[in-house]
């Protein structure tokens, strides 16, 4: 499908420009002219299409990407923001599970791995001493090349000997773990919290500045209760939405 055909925008009817363009533009994208994922115009093509200046069109982008209709990536354009994702966090939280129940592929990019002293916000959550050796892999988790999360996983070096190499030629965390002598692990704790992303944040999760990320801290156990992996997980809203099962 194709753009609507605008008439000259009223500009005495008593409803801004920028607003007028506002309800071309969803009317635009609810008839499938622009669909989902795709990039919208430039700037200066929609100034030239409605006749406006830029700063109008600005306007009306800012206010579709602040109500979730479009997303705004630096550097590379306008567009249609994709549908929301439910994050069911469970006892039995897999990634790569959660993104094929959502019928898309799951996928990885492995950003650092190393071992690191721990800090104390890390040495807590492991329930190690700070400065205690930990391994510490941080993966960008996408859905059909789509970023959904960046994590940051801690794993206890004392506790999982091996685990670096495991993590290195293990194809996921758990093949990983199982490697290491942990057949089954658990969820043990969530805690959510949210905050605006930092710039490397944003431009790795494609998520505009002005958008929170849900942070969610996670501690997880194996089946004896002694804990083999504290995660920090960022997701982007209102791309993923977490729901918590009882």
């Amino acid at each position: 499908m194709t753009p609507s055909e605008d008439a000259e925008l009223a500009r005495e009817d008593g409803v801004t420009l920028w607003r007028q363009i506002v309800r071309t533009l969803e009317r635009d994208i609810a008839a499938g002219a622009y669909p989902v994922g795709a990039r919208l115009p430039t700037e200066a093509q929609l100034s030239a299409r409605f006749a406006v200046n830029r700063h109008t069109v600005r306007r009306a982008l800012e206010d579709l990407s602040r109500r979730g209709l479009i997303r705004v990536e630096q550097g590379r354009g306008s567009f249609v923001a994709e549908e929301t994702f439910d994050y069911e966090v469970g006892p039995r939280t897999r990634l790569s599970e959660w993104i094929r129940r959502n019928n898309k592929e799951p996928s990885g990019r492995v950003l650092e791995l190393k071992e690191i002293a721990a800090d104390a916000p890390v040495a807590a959550g492991l329930g190690l001493r700070p400065g205690a050796r930990v391994a510490r892999l941080e993966r960008l988790g996408l859905a059909d090349d789509m970023p959904v999360s960046l994590t940051s996983h801690h794993f206890p070096l004392s506790r999982l000997p091996g685990i670096l190499a495991a993590l290195r030629e293990a194809p996921t965390i758990t093949a990983a773990l199982a490697r290491c002598g942990i057949a089954d692990y658990l969820r043990q704790s969530s805690r959510v919290t949210a905050r605006l992303p930092h710039p490397r944040e944003a431009a790795l999760l494609r998520t505009p500045r002005h958008r929170p990320l849900l942070i969610a801290e996670n501690i997880n156990v194996d089946r004896g209760g002694s804990i083999v992996e504290y995660g920090i997980s960022r997701f982007p809203t209102p791309r993923v939405q977490l729901v918590f099962e009882p």
